[in-house]
């Protein structure tokens, strides 16, 4: 199912959309470069060598250089950004709306001053609004191939890092692992989702959003006090993160989305864990942060359907791509307050239970039972349920089944159980038809 994206048929109109953000990010980011005296004074004194300093497109600068609005926003400008470059070079709205028209600004003020431009022949012609509900062709599409689910313990990164693997209080932890390496070997996505959440590195109190999708290329280790984990940074997929945006917020789920970003253990760790170590991750990600930190957060059952809506994102993608979601985080643990070090097997175990026969009924676990029987951390495992519920065996046709592959608990890992378990979609088998 292809998204709507008829808006882009509305006559002279370029809409600011998640793929030209995208494209726009860089021409954008040198337009916010002028909201200071100093960069504007640099930017006048040159124009070219200022632009230059810019990873931009030669068709971006050149835009610029010829003061062409209409080509600055197919190049991915955005007419609140471009305002800043305006009003630098001393132009006003109405010149460069004007601009725009094929108007001198006298003109544009004139009809502005007469009740400004008519609808009327400026709508959507009904036979080309028409075309573009014609159903397409079927074509490939990206599908989840399965889930990961495991903690994200900083422990652990720090163990690898350091050599300490086959250590004895640390040789069980990574036996648990040994069977996901392998596993990733045989089925390697082209691109992996990644939910968890970030420990105070890229967000502090200044900004604390609930859901965070990374619509960047690229994203660095964060220095989390002890210097960044020597591990490589993340390549993104802003393709595939742009049609995820799209689809998300269309089905009324309010993301950040945020092309620059460190990412510190929650996602790093998972992904040594998985790929072990390596001089670049094998696959693409998509950080999918989840605020877990202050409350309020999300609930058990907003995390399922946003998965589930997840899942109809990313197999509406037209490229055959085969994409893993990874839910991370937990289980019990507790790190601050007379009950530090707190850890429930019974509770994380049927957690794991739950997690794989009755998805939906585990979503509706209310905040107060994991913070009381998991530790005031463990709140972290409804980040499993965004990866739980992008598997299509939660589909009400019933037409696909999930299988477990690996399940690993152990405790403890620095102040956490530790627990994993790999899930992969399967098509339902066919019933065999009845003999005559």
């Amino acid at each position: 199912m292809a998204l709507d994206k008829t808006y882009r048929l509305v006559p002279g109109t370029t809409v600011f959309d998640a793929e030209q953000s995208a494209k726009g990010y860089h021409l954008n980011q040198f337009c916010m470069s002028l909201m200071t005296a100093e960069n504007r004074a640099a930017y006048l004194a040159d124009e070219r060598a200022y632009l230059d300093a810019w990873p931009l497109r030669e068709e971006q600068r050149r835009a610029l250089l010829d003061r062409d609005l209409n080509a600055a926003m197919r190049e991915g400008g955005n007419i609140y950004f471009l305002a800043k470059w305006g009003a630098t070079l001393g132009l006003s709205f109405q010149q460069m709306a004007g601009s725009m028209t094929g108007m001198t600004e006298e003109e544009y003020r004139a009809m502005m001053a007469g009740g400004g431009r008519p609808v009327e022949g400026n709508r959507i012609d009904h036979a080309v609004l028409e075309a573009a509900h014609v159903p397409a062709a079927p074509a490939r599409h990206a599908t989840v191939t399965g889930a990961v689910f495991t903690s994200h313990v900083p422990a652990i990164g720090a163990a690898m890092d350091h050599g300490k693997t086959e250590e004895p209080y640390w040789k069980p932890v990574f036996e648990g692992y040994e069977y996901a390496r392998a596993w990733e070997r045989e089925n390697l996505p082209d691109v992996v989702v990644l939910v968890y959440n970030d420990h105070a590195s890229a967000f502090d109190q200044s900004m604390i959003p609930t859901f965070v999708l990374g619509t960047g290329a690229s994203y660095p280790v964060a220095d989390e006090g002890y210097g960044p984990r020597p591990v490589p940074g993340i390549e993104g997929d802003p393709d595939l993160a742009a049609h995820i945006a799209h689809s998300l917020i269309r089905d009324d789920f309010d993301l950040t989305l945020v092309n620059e970003m460190a990412v510190d253990h929650g996602l790093t760790v998972p992904l040594s864990l998985m790929f072990g170590d390596v001089e670049k991750w094998p696959c693409k990600v998509i950080p999918f942060h989840v605020n877990v930190v202050q409350y309020p957060v999300p609930s058990g059952a907003r995390c399922f359907g946003l998965g589930r809506a997840l899942r109809k994102a990313i197999e509406s993608y037209d490229r055959p791509l085969k994409v893993q979601v990874w839910g991370t985080g937990g289980m019990s643990h507790q790190l601050q307050g007379p009950r530090a070090g707190l850890i429930n097997r019974e509770w994380d175990n049927a957690f794991l239970d739950r997690l794989v026969e009755d998805p939906a009924g585990l979503a509706g676990v209310p905040h107060l039972e994991y913070v009381e029987e998991a530790g005031s951390e463990g709140i972290e495992l409804v980040m499993w349920l965004i990866a739980r519920g992008a598997l299509g065996d939660t589909d009400a046709d019933g037409s696909r089944e999930v299988e477990v592959k690996h399940r690993f608990y152990h405790v403890p890992a620095s102040n956490t159980a530790v627990g994993h378990l790999i899930l992969e979609n399967r098509p339902r088998a066919e019933e065999p038809a009845e003999k005559e």
